[in-house]
Formats: C-alpha cells, structure tokens, sequence
C-alpha cells in the first residue's frame, strides 16, 4: 500500500517545497511535489498540517541514551539507544566506542558488528550505519577522560584487529596524526573504506597537514580535545579550519563550545562542511546522577557530563543541537538541518540513500514545527509505536 504524507512545507534540505505530497512505496520516496504541480494518489494518508517534512537526522558520534551505552553491544541496549534517538528525530548514527582494554573493545566491536548486520530488523528504531572507533590511537596530552592506560600506538595490524572484529563495520576513526605510525594507519583505513577523523590531538599544523595527506577527511569534535590555535602556532585548528575539503564536526551545546566560538566554527566551515554531533552519553533524557561511558562513572548535573573534574561527552540531543545553531548564529532552519542530515550523508557516502529527501532515497523524515521541535520521526515509511 502507498503512504502519502503531506505538510504545510517540506526541506529537502537544499530547497523548500511548500504543500508537499511525498508518496512512500516499500520504505523508499516513490515521488515528492508539491500539492498544486500532482494528483495525490489513493493510500493511507498522513497529513501533518501546520509543520514541515525534513529528512531523519544522523549522529555520526554517539556514545549512548536512555540509561545504556554502546559499548554494552547487545540488543537490549541498542534496542533502548535506537528508540530514544528516533523520539529525536534521529533516522541513522554511528555508535560510538571509547578507549578500553584491547580486550573490551574488541568485544564491543563483535558485538556491534553483528546487530549492525541485524539492523533493518528492528522498524521504528534508528538504524546503525557502522561503528566510530573513537581511541586508542588518540594523544595521551589531549586524551581527555580516555583511560591512559588503555591508549595504544596506531598500526595497521592493530586496526586490522578492530576492523575483523567488527566484521568490516567501523565506519569512522578518530586517531591523533601525529603519532608514530597514524599516518600508516591513516593510508590503511582509507583502504578499507573507514573515515580518518583527526581528533584527541596535539599535533602541529604540519603533522595534521601530514594527516590530511594521508587520506584523513574529517575532524573530531573541533576545538574539544585538539592543540589551542595560536596565531604563530596555528597547530590542528588552523588545518581543520582553513581546508575547504576536511568536514568537521561540533557539540553544539553551549558547554563544549562557546556560542561565539561556534558562529565563527561556521564561518570557517560553512554550510555544507559542518556537521553537528551529539557525544552523547548513557545519561541522555535521564535525570541527573552517576551513568557509564564505556566503563568510566561520569557525575552528571545540569547538562554538564564530567569524569575526575574534565567532560566526558553530553546529554546534548540532534534535534536540540539545531535549535542551538539557531539560536547561537542566527541560522534559519533550512541551513541549521543540512548540518544534521545532508552533510553527514555525504561524508559517509550514502547521500545517495540518506540525508536528502528526493524519489530512491529512504522514507526517513522528521516532522518538525517551524521552530525545529520535533513532532514526529518517521523511519522507512513508519512512525514509530
């Protein structure tokens, strides 16, 4: 049977489309106009007056939600993350791993790679893309809450491990470049098809120049856990800032980052190479208390997530995290959402299936009102229970 949803307006997110009709066949956009340009055909019918269609929004750094963490990697916890993300308009993310013993991670990553394999499986429920490798191969000076005893110098062999034992789902990697053997382990991942994010870094301008070289197209949570910019010494910032081809993300929370700090992070990256992430951990839509990120008892209190005095990720929501750029820099909705859908798509290489609404693509969409609340989250065709 078809599904017609229709709306006062719809971003896609390059254009706006007033009195959309979106025809939804098998989980996929069938066709998308506007009211007065098509015939609506015969199906079941959703009409959402008043408020604007947008495509689902992806988190591509995520540590947990809803009093569980990834690293837990069984169903029952990602069963919990995936619901509480999709109440946020999150369609898609990549759970996020953090530094542990090699034998910790190895066994999350088993984990995670086979529910990834059972994902489609699971309607209603955000749909995990592949895995972020967020440490070992970070600094020990820009470490922050990552056990330093569990860091582990970059290699081939060693991601190799990581990547096997995903069963080929790692999807992104956080890795300091300036470690012996990154830029190695860098040329490897690209060979693989993983993602090199520089991030929980120390490096010098030339050592993520050297980085970037090597194949590494993204940045980790920009300005957290990096070397300070200094205009004689302009260090990872100024590579990540200044290269028009290196997409990078941001918490948007108005605790990691300054508001004044992020309108000029937007500046320097522009509108189609921010991307926003969460970092969110367990604590994510519970009150406050002592929750895990990996292991580690993180106090939380007033949005504030800290480990032994230093943040150790968020309670920060995607859906939250657009409505701050708004508010932060001043962004109309249309660019704040690119940030949260479009350009994380493109990164990963699947804006040919996500991230854009257009006939072929997923019937992932967020329903939203003109102030970016969510009201509704509709993922493959169907809103969740």
């Amino acid at each position: 049977m078809l599904t017609i949803i229709t709306a006062a307006r719809l971003v896609t997110p390059v254009e706006w489309i007033e009195a959309p009709v979106v025809v939804i066949e098998d989980g996929h956009i069938a066709s998308l106009a506007s009211r007065n340009a098509t015939e609506i055909p015969e199906g079941r019918r959703l009409d959402f007056q008043d408020l604007i269609l947008a495509p689902g929004f992806i988190d591509i750094h995520i540590h947990g939600g809803a009093g569980r963490d990834a690293m837990e990697a069984d169903e029952s916890s990602l069963a919990q993350i995936e619901c509480q993300l999709a109440k946020h308009g999150v369609t898609a993310y990549l759970p996020t791993t953090v530094t542990a013993s090699q034998d910790k991670i190895l066994k999350a990553l088993e984990g995670l790679g086979k529910l990834i394999a059972m994902a489609n499986r699971n309607p209603g429920r955000a749909v995990p893309l592949g895995i972020h490798l967020e440490g070992p191969f970070i600094s020990h000076e820009k470490r922050g809450v990552h056990p330093p005893a569990n860091l582990l110098a970059p290699s081939p062999q060693a991601l190799d491990r990581f990547w096997q034992a995903s069963a080929g789902n790692i999807r992104m990697m956080t890795i300091a470049p300036e470690l012996p053997g990154a830029v190695e382990t860098i040329r490897y991942a690209r060979e693989l098809g993983v993602h090199s994010s520089l991030g929980h870094s120390n490096a010098t301008y030339q050592e993520a120049q050297s980085g970037i070289s090597a194949g590494a197209d993204h940045a980790t949570h920009t300005f957290n856990a990096m070397r300070p910019l200094d205009h004689r010494d302009p260090g990872i910032l100024g590579a990540v800032l200044e290269n028009d081809e290196l997409t990078a993300d941001i918490i948007a929370d108005g605790i990691h980052v300054h508001p004044s700090v992020l309108k000029l992070f937007l500046r320097a990256k522009g509108a189609d190479r921010a991307i926003l992430i969460t970092d969110a951990i367990s604590a994510t839509d519970m009150p406050d208390g002592i929750y895990s990120l990996g292991g580690l008892e993180v106090r939380v209190s007033n949005g504030r997530c800290e480990y032994q005095g230093k943040l150790a990720g968020s309670v920060l929501t995607l859906d939250r995290a657009i409505r701050n750029v708004m508010a932060f820099a001043g962004w109309q909705l249309q660019q704040a959402i690119k940030l949260a859908t479009l350009n994380p798509a493109r990164r990963l290489g699947i804006s040919d299936q996500r991230g854009l609404l257009a006939p072929g693509r997923r019937a992932d969409l967020v329903v939203l009102t003109p102030e970016g609340q969510v009201a509704h989250t509709i993922i493959g065709g169907e809103i969740p229970n």
